[in-house]
């Protein structure tokens, strides 16, 4: 009895295992593979790098003075607009003017003697060629013709130089411009010693500005004078600012090191052109800064996906016919059963799509991947493998924990 029973099971294992390979090897409609498309059309490529800067004038100057004093005057303020040669300031000039008088007193005297001992020496000259005077006598003459010559031309220089510290008594603005910047009050004692004091900040025309942005090391490479940027700052979170790369400051680098590590970061300017003529944006504020280092507008384009298609089993069927060609890139167009392959030549790529030059049609649909389909009562292994022992298509999705972790 125990076994006829073993053979009953016997056989009822072989009849389900014999049905269950007649349903998935034997049934003719066991996969179903499915093609996407994408349609060959114009539009925008671009590739950027972003960067932090901060938005300054394109010509600021700092006016200081090169005298030391009292701050006497201050005829400007905050954002007061000035023209060249305007009068801004003036210091104390009682000290200035004491000095200008001794010098010029002192230049006097030296005149007045070096005039007497010229004259002396011409006349003792005459003589001494005629050997009326003894050659000790005329040494004599000569010596203080000369010494009160370095006097005078030495109380000259001395009075010049007094005569020019009294005009930098009186500060103009060098450019015409807006202040956006006053250092100092009036009644304040300067000192100009090593480094000229900062009086006064003034930038020249505010509605055109600059960013100066810190780029860093691995994305200066593909930044040229000239490409497109783009930048927001907080102060109109909604307003995107345009603007050109103008200059790349090669001897301008900055490094930091990280507390926390042997890091260090390198990064360079990279000033980029800012119109303002609303006057929005103003010195000193900080930018988020695009720069599109790759930038074509309305080019013929493909996603990338559709260049790495190639009709090939799994993906086909033993009836479809692929009629192929010689190319390093090629696009597929799929009609019926058919696929047919077109050599392009590309261009610039973003990483998501990439620019047809030529060698297709705008319009066109091509192939960009194909799935297989799951067939009711199969299921896909850890592997990519169907249960029943069949391999899934490269290019279809694994299921969800396909991937181990190592």
């Amino acid at each position: 009895m125990k076994t006829k029973k073993i053979i009953l099971i016997a056989v009822a294992v072989v009849v389900v295992a014999g049905a269950g390979m007649w349903f998935f090897a034997g049934s003719p409609a066991k996969h179903k593979v499915t093609y996407a498309t994408a349609t060959v059309s114009k539009g925008d490529i671009s590739n950027s790098v972003t960067a932090t800067g901060t938005i300054e004038p394109v010509t600021e100057v700092e006016v200081g003075t090169q005298v030391s004093g009292i701050i006497d005057k201050i005829y400007v303020d905050y954002n007061s607009e000035v023209t060249k040669g305007q009068l801004i300031a003036e210091m104390d000039r009682v000290t200035l003017q004491s000095e200008l008088a001794s010098q010029r007193a002192t230049y006097d005297g030296a005149k007045a003697e070096y005039e007497y001992q010229k004259k002396n020496y011409e006349r003792n000259k005459g003589l001494h060629e005629k050997s009326l005077i003894s050659d000790t006598d005329f040494e004599q003459v000569l010596y203080n013709y000369q010494k009160a010559k370095s006097s005078y031309d030495s109380s000259k220089a001395s009075l010049a130089k007094a005569e020019r510290n009294l005009s930098y008594a009186t500060i103009t603005s060098p450019i015409d411009g807006v202040v956006i910047s006053r250092d100092v009050e009036a009644g304040q004692t300067v000192a100009s010693g090593f480094e000229t004091p900062t009086l006064f900040t003034i930038a020249a025309d505010l509605t055109q500005m600059q960013v100066v942005a810190d780029v860093d090391e691995a994305d200066i490479g593909g930044i040229i004078e000239g490409q497109r940027a783009s930048f927001t700052v907080d102060a109109y979170p909604n307003d995107v600012f345009e603007g050109t790369v103008t200059q790349i400051r090669l001897g301008d680098a900055s490094s930091t090191s990280s507390t926390n590590s042997t890091s260090t970061v390198v990064t360079y300017e990279v000033v980029i052109s800012a119109p303002n003529p609303d006057l929005k944006l103003k010195p000193r504020l900080t930018a988020n800064v695009t720069i599109y280092i790759l930038d074509k507008k309305n080019v013929l384009s493909v996603p990338n996906k559709a260049l790495r298609f190639t009709p090939e089993a799994p993906l086909i069927g033993k009836n479809d016919i692929v009629k192929d060609c010689e190319g390093k890139h090629k696009l597929w167009t799929r009609e019926g059963t058919t696929f047919t392959a077109h050599p392009v030549e590309v261009g610039i790529s973003n990483g998501i799509s990439t620019e047809i030059i030529s060698g297709i049609a705008e319009g066109t649909k091509v192939v960009t991947e194909a799935t297989v389909g799951v067939m009711p009562g199969e299921s896909m292994g850890p592997e990519g493998k169907m249960e029943n022992g069949g391999e899934r298509s490269p290019f279809m999705p694994g299921p969800p924990g396909s991937k181990k972790r190592k």
